[in-house]
Formats: C-alpha cells, structure tokens, sequence
C-alpha cells in the first residue's frame, strides 16, 4: 500500500521535469504527506495542469460524501471490478507528483519506517485517480486516490504492495483520456524496477502524521550494539 508519501522538490525543479502549467500558490516542499492532506496532481485538460487534491477518494456518486470510507489506495488488479473507481479509469487518470514514499516494518510500537526513492532521487509520477463530488448547492471536493500494484523485490521484504510508479515515458499515456484497452493500462502498473529504486530506514520522526519537516526523511540513526 501507500500511506504516506513525500514531495521534497521545489515547484520549479516539479514544473522542468512535468512540464506543467500552475495554478494557485506554488507547491511548497511536503516531506510527509498523509491521508486527508492536500498534495499536488496534474490532469489532462489540453494541456497538463496542476491541482491540489484531497488525498482520499470520495466518488461523485456518494450521497453526502460521508456514506464511504475515502479510499487512498487502489489495486491495480481490481481497478475495472470496483464501482468506486471502474467509471474513473476511462476519463480521470491522474499523475500524483512524489520523490518517495514510506512503509513500515513490523507490529506495533516496534514498527519500522521505511523510506523508497528512485536511486538519483528524482521527482516521479504514482499512478492515480481523481473525482469530483459536488453537494447540489454550489460546493465541491475535488479528491484522488493512489493506484497500488503487487512489490518489487526491493520493498518485498517490507510490504507484498508498493504504488504504481509510472514509466516517465508511459506519463503522457496515462494522463490522456481515451479508449486505452485494459491490456494497455495494466502494462503501465507493472511494478518499478528495483534497479532503479533504493530504500533505507527512515528517522523515527515520520512516525506521526503531524510532523512535516526535513527530519522525516533522514536516515535513522545506526543502532548501537556491543561491538559498534
């Protein structure tokens, strides 16, 4: 799965390597983006735009927005079964901007943060959806979700899923709406390659939701032991 992510890179560096145009105050660095939180995707509309989006998918279709549980992830294997998302995968694909994403290893307070980044730690694309859900009376919630598929054997040891990091040559494809077949699209959520990514343990100070500062995605501190 994918319960938090970062976005450490400036707009402008966001901006050379999307090639995206604006829209609001510039994205300022996230380094521990959680569910509920607003974060930055960019949709197709003759050109790709920014957007800030609500992390948690509520669909049109929902009366009140609250008769569903938002939904932050989506499996890959199960996108065109779902109700929630089957209508969203044809018309509002969406590229969710990231340079990494955390995971955690373990049980309860023994559990262990991970960080995943590319291995130059460029900023990529996760795989998303978005909808729109309007109240009938003149108010909105734009909101996505993050496609998930099966790990790589980088994070295998750590969790069985990862999110769907695009190709950046498959980036263009996946924003475009259109008749892509289901053979096509799948082809795009195949996992990463574990080549091109790296991961390390993450400081303990990602743990919590409330924190959003460099510390988070600092390297933890090596653990002392009696020859070290």
């Amino acid at each position: 799965m994918c319960g938090r992510f970062t976005r450490t890179h400036g707009e402008e560096q966001l901006r050379e390597r999307f090639a995206f145009e604006p829209a609001g105050p510039p994205l300022l660095p996230r380094y521990n983006l959680a569910p509920g939180q607003e974060a930055g995707v960019v949709l197709w509309r003759g050109a790709r735009r920014l957007r800030l989006m609500r992390w948690g998918l509520v669909p049109s279709w929902s009366k009140g927005g609250k008769d569903v549980s938002p939904a932050i992830n989506a499996r890959a294997e199960t996108l065109d079964m779902k109700p929630m998302f089957k209508g969203l995968l044809s018309a509002n694909r969406c590229l969710v901007l990231a340079d990494g994403y955390y995971e955690w290893q373990g049980k309860g307070k023994a559990k262990t943060p991970w960080r995943y980044t590319l291995k130059d730690r460029a900023p990529f694309a996760m795989a998303g959806l978005w909808d729109d859900w309007r109240d009938g009376q003149g108010g909105g919630l734009f909101t996505f979700t993050i496609i998930t598929t099966r790990a790589n054997g980088l994070v295998r040891p750590v969790h069985e899923r990862m999110p769907a990091i695009l190709r950046p040559e498959h980036e263009q494809a996946w924003l475009e709406p259109g008749t892509r077949g289901a053979a096509e699209l799948a082809a795009m959520l195949e996992p990463y390659p574990r080549e091109l990514m790296e991961g390390y343990r993450a400081s303990p100070a990602c743990n919590s939701a409330a924190r959003d500062d460099p510390a988070c995605i600092e390297p933890a501190p090596r653990q002392g032991g009696l020859f070290g």
